[in-house]
């Protein structure tokens, strides 16, 4: 049994040593022309209020990782060039489109013209688990990201089409803005994937 485990181990081991990692060629980056020519997955970021420029920052890095549409900016979310937001965004300024409006209500009145459906991230009666919500069922989504203390306010709750949870078992039942939009933009990408490959 010991000498088993032995085998196993020292197996294991130079597994693990076999293990490199990959040069940012093999990597495959996309330049900022490809980013921009490439076909990008239907989900537009609308961020309501968010205050911190690391969040926001963090945010255009995800849409880039992802490949997705747009970030729209609303209300007093800092908008690039900002060297705050540069810290974490780490060029994504520079190949996410973005655009700004004085309000979500008015970023969302102009989505829901434009054909998209919208769904809140936030904690509400009718909000439904992230596991179980499909974004397949729509052609093209926009999600809303909340303040990182009140999160999405009221009145663009009262006009969204749905409402993600994200489940949580501790107590506090919050996260980062920048760790839930990672979570969900990541659940809600994998769906149109395929499309991609």
């Amino acid at each position: 049994m010991l000498l088993y485990r032995c085998i196993a181990f020292i197996s294991h081991q130079s597994y693990l040593c076999s293990m490199r990692k990959l040069s940012m060629d093999e990597l495959n980056r996309k330049t900022v022309d490809e980013f921009k020519g490439s076909a990008k997955i239907p989900v537009i970021i609308v961020l309501d209020n968010i205050r911190s420029m690391h969040n926001v920052g963090s945010v255009f890095r995800t849409a880039d990782a992802f490949l997705l549409q747009s970030i729209y900016l609303c209300g007093y979310t800092p908008q690039p060039p900002h060297r705050d937001i540069h810290k974490t965004a780490l060029g994504a300024t520079e190949t996410v489109d973005w655009k700004y409006f004085k309000t979500a209500v008015e970023a969302i009145d102009l989505l829901k013209e434009s054909g998209y459906a919208i769904a809140a991230v936030e904690q509400v009666e009718k909000s439904i688990p992230l596991s179980d919500f499909s974004s397949g069922q729509f052609e093209k989504l926009a999600v809303v990201f909340g303040n990182e203390v009140s999160g999405v306010g009221e009145d663009v709750l009262k006009i969204c089409d749905a409402y993600i949870e994200i489940p949580q078992l501790g107590m506090k039942h919050s996260l980062n803005i920048s760790v839930a939009a990672g979570i969900v933009l990541w659940e809600l990408s994998r769906h149109f994937m395929n499309k991609f490959k």
